[in-house]
């Protein structure tokens, strides 16, 4: 009698590592719905209640990322790992994988270099254009790497890279939703131009204070805005737009849970340049204007959105330059029809529709 399949996922700490850590998990459980798949995550984070809300039992190690400036938070590093060296050991001895996974976060460090040094077999997913420090060291012991960009070979082995792109929601991947049904969600005016802002699920203060300070140079002209500001700037976002002469115009709120919707009604789209946010506007052939976090550890939100840049498929305005630039920035892609045909027609060469398919593919090969 066969074994069941068994398949260890870590991946955590913010939403671009643990949804496409579930996206690949759901896509395991399509293909092979015996199979127990087990996620393991970093203890008080973020992924120890998203992934039992997505459906799946999580173990929780004791881990956290080394502070870049001087921190007595780094005295404790050392007992970390070590403590959670020994726990994915133990996770890695009774669960017994077949094939374990990384989508990047604190956790993934010690499950993946665990599982690699007992020779199970290992992949890492990296969505950045530039791979963090825990990628980066795992890519020389784990058996594949799966990337969104074309020249990887700089940080990881060539002959362990596959070049798959990022697992995104399938209602984003493939939008099955109409233009009207994104207006009547909105409540918006179907003769206007629609913008779209977004900071990822937290929102992000620096653009909406620009958003804010600007909102009647931006919202004029025919032009109207859907400004996703998170929860900490959903109030100083709200005053603002009640005191915008253009307010019927701006609809403000602090989460979008049907971004489907949001993406069919936009014209244009202001964001921040996380892996997600970036696969899911390639996904959705909307022209972009990104404003990169630059605190973003290596300044991967930069080298994220300069790849599209510099294949003509976005535009990138600096944080440190957004009160002079995004108005105009936002302007020109508007009133110049050819500057978002041209970069709509460019998007198409990063597009990956088939990710989350091509990487259960490679798991599955990797375990046969």
């Amino acid at each position: 009698m066969r074994k069941s399949t068994n398949i260890l996922i870590s991946g955590g700490g913010t939403g671009g590592h643990i949804f496409p850590a579930i996206a690949i998990a759901n896509g395991l459980r399509a293909q092979m719905p015996q199979a127990n798949i087990l996620f393991v995550g970093a203890k008080g984070r973020m992924e120890m209640e998203k992934v039992p809300q997505a459906g799946y039992p999580i173990e929780g190690l004791w881990i956290s990322g080394l502070q870049r400036k001087l921190d007595l938070k780094n005295l404790s590093f050392p007992f970390k790992l070590l403590s959670s060296l020994v726990k994915a050991n133990q996770i890695i001895n009774a669960f017994k994988p077949d094939v374990v996974i990384g989508t990047g976060g604190y956790a993934s460090g010690p499950l993946l270099y665990v599982a690699s040094k007992k020779k199970i077999p290992t992949l890492i997913l990296e969505q950045n254009s530039y791979p963090g420090i825990t990628n980066k060291l795992l890519g020389k012991t784990v058996s594949r790497v799966c990337v969104a960009y074309e020249g990887m070979e700089k940080f990881f082995p060539k002959d362990k890279i596959l070049i798959t792109g990022s697992p995104i929601r399938k209602e984003i991947n493939k939008l099955k939703v109409t233009k009207e049904e994104g207006v009547e969600y909105f409540d918006l005016n179907r003769e206007k131009t629609t913008i779209l802002v977004i900071g990822g699920s937290q929102g992000a203060m620096k653009i909406n204070e620009v958003i804010g300070e600007k909102l009647d140079d931006i919202v004029k002209n025919n032009i109207q805005m859907i400004w996703q500001t998170g929860k900490a700037s959903f109030e100083i976002a709200r005053d603002y737009s009640e005191s915008s002469a253009k307010r019927n115009y701006i609809k403000v709120v602090d989460f979008i849970s049907r971004m489907d919707l949001a993406y069919v009604v936009a014209d244009l789209i202001v964001s921040r340049a996380g892996a997600i946010a970036i696969a899911e506007i390639v996904a959705v052939n909307k022209p972009a204007i990104f404003i990169p976090l630059p605190s973003a550890a290596e300044d991967h939100q930069t080298k994220n959105a300069m790849a599209l840049v510099k294949g003509h498929a976005a535009i990138l305005v600096k944080e440190n330059e957004a009160k002079e630039k995004l108005v105009p920035a936002i302007n020109e892609m508007l009133e110049t029809e050819s500057n978002r045909l041209v970069i709509v027609q460019n998007l198409k060469r990063f597009k990956h529709p088939d990710a989350t398919e091509n990487i259960v593919n490679e798991i599955i090969k990797m375990m046969n």
